[in-house]
């Protein structure tokens, strides 16, 4: 297991200690997260039926000294098995891309039980003039415009499946915002990666602005080493919110195209909201048949982090209802068009405070769980098999 440097938990630390000590001279925030959740997961294939129980601590600190800032979030996330594989199953977990800082050390790694620490955020920023900031170090950099399959999205983008996507992952880089006009920003971000093919860099430039009511953007520049460009669109026909983004990339094989489109709409049923979004996605990064499974993941994007699932077209469809004046009840169907297999999550969430809610439900798995040796991954839902989870959660 891997232990702190010096260096880490000195700037944890000082980070600490001065946000501790300046938060009543200056405007700032400390923070505070816990979230159980009890999970049951029924027998597949390559499982056996099991119950575990994920936990997380997490501090957060942002603290503003003049023209300079300071931010961190450090967190304990401990996984208690029945079984005797304790390791993540996905719901709630913050992903990675192969960051260079070394931020994530290993307290307990037995049969039925992980524990890990960490720092998902720990970075500091200037701001010389109005409208101008640095940041170097890890941070949260969210560049996708559409809400559940952001294939432009460059910086380890959410799983569309958890339920819990309360923080992004952080990201080791160096940023420089500015900011021309209130609507419209300049984004550049550098961020070196270790990957099974060395350090790899991503040097990225994006902009962003407004015009008639729609959100434009694009980005270009190198990334893993690939020359890549994207685009993004957000406005409204009528009452539907319209979002897409696509990003064309040179890879080693030739151009690769990624891109989704998709359509939300807030509107009133029996005097309570509804809301429903529908995206589809067509990824040339992903596997155009189950037989494709196999080299999709063992390739380099999949090891980084850019994929959120493994098809090659795929759609989402999130509703939600608000069937009591605190409490939501909703549904996502994820359906992978290429090998027909499907995941089905139906789900209740309460708020029994202003900073608590509980929330329920389960995960069914559709489609091909045969599997074989000419086809250990018949499909990409079929071997999810039912699961379902009591997640509660607390801010402070």
């Amino acid at each position: 297991m891997s232990e702190p440097t010096p260096l880490t938990w000195g700037l944890g630390v000082v980070l600490l200690l001065v946000a501790g000590r300046s938060v009543e001279a200056q405007p700032g925030s400390i923070t505070a997260y816990v979230q159980t959740v009890p999970l049951w997961s029924d027998a597949t294939p390559p499982a056996d039926s099991d119950l575990k129980n994920f936990n997380r601590l997490r501090l957060t600190v942002d603290q503003p000294i003049g023209p300079v800032s300071v931010g961190g979030a450090y967190e304990h996330v401990a996984t208690f098995s029945r079984g005797t594989d304790a390791s993540g199953f996905g719901i709630g977990e913050v992903p990675g891309g192969g960051e260079a800082l070394e931020l994530q050390w290993t307290i307990a790694d037995e049969d039925h039980v992980l524990w890990q620490h960490r720092f998902d955020r720990l970075h500091v920023g200037w701001s010389p003039v109005a409208g101008l900031e640095l940041t170097a170090g890890r941070q949260a950099v969210s560049w996708g415009t559409t809400l559940f399959l952001t294939p432009a999205d460059p910086f380890v983008p959410f799983n569309p499946a958890d339920p819990f996507r309360e923080f992004r992952a952080g990201v080791d880089a160096a940023r420089l915002q500015i900011y021309p006009s209130p609507l419209s920003e300049i984004d550049v971000v550098v961020r070196p990666t270790d990957t099974t093919a060395g350090q790899e860099l991503t040097a990225l430039g994006r902009g962003l602005t407004t015009w008639r009511g729609w959100e434009l953007s694009g980005w270009g520049g190198t990334l893993y080493g690939d020359v890549a460009g994207a685009f993004g669109a957000a406005g409204s026909l009528g009452s539907w919110a319209v979002r897409g983004e696509a990003v064309i990339r040179e890879r080693q094989d030739g151009a690769v195209i990624r891109g989704t489109v998709g359509v939300d709409h807030l509107s009133q049923l029996r005097q309570r909201d509804l809301y429903v979004v529908v995206e589809y996605q067509h990824d040339g990064l992903g596997a155009a048949s189950a037989d494709h499974y196999p080299g999709v993941l063992q390739s380099d994007p999949f090891g980084r982090g850019e994929l959120q699932v493994l098809g090659r077209d795929e759609t989402v469809v999130q509703a939600s209802y608000q069937l009591l004046p605190l409490g939501n009840l909703a549904g996502l169907w994820i359906w992978n068009l290429n090998d027909r297999s499907a995941l089905i999550a139906p789900s209740f969430a309460y708020s029994l405070s202003d900073d608590s809610s509980i929330t329920g439900g389960f995960f069914l798995g559709i489609g091909d769980d045969e599997v074989t040796l000419a086809r250990l991954v018949p499909s990409e839902y079929g071997l999810a098999g039912t699961s379902a989870f009591v997640s509660l959660s607390w801010f402070f």
